[in-house]
């Protein structure tokens, strides 16, 4: 049997069709997962922005500014003045003599 040029057109045009398809799937595909990398970069870059404010209270609230008047008022503390304040002097470390 002797295949004829109206069927070779045919499975060329199918072959053709099945390629094609194929290939939109697969950029369809690829544009799903590039929609959701942009999603999850900006979810980072918010996550990124919302430490870097955490970071900046927990510098801010553990700021001797912030600490001292904390202290003095809840705990009922002060600042020692310069007659309160002992300052130790602690004796001299021996070297060792290298033997």
């Amino acid at each position: 049997m002797k295949v004829r040029g109206r069927v070779w057109l045919g499975l060329w045009l199918l072959l053709f069709l099945v390629v094609t398809v194929a290939i939109v799937a697969r950029q369809r595909a690829a544009l799903a997962t590039a929609g959701e990398l942009n999603r999850l970069r900006e979810r980072r870059h918010a996550l990124e922005a919302e430490r870097a404010e955490y970071e900046r209270r927990i510098r801010e609230g553990s700021s001797r500014g912030v600490l001292v008047p904390k202290a003095e008022a809840r705990l009922d503390l002060h600042m020692p003045s310069d007659s309160q304040n002992v300052n130790f002097q602690l004796p001299p470390v021996r070297g060792d003599s290298g033997s």
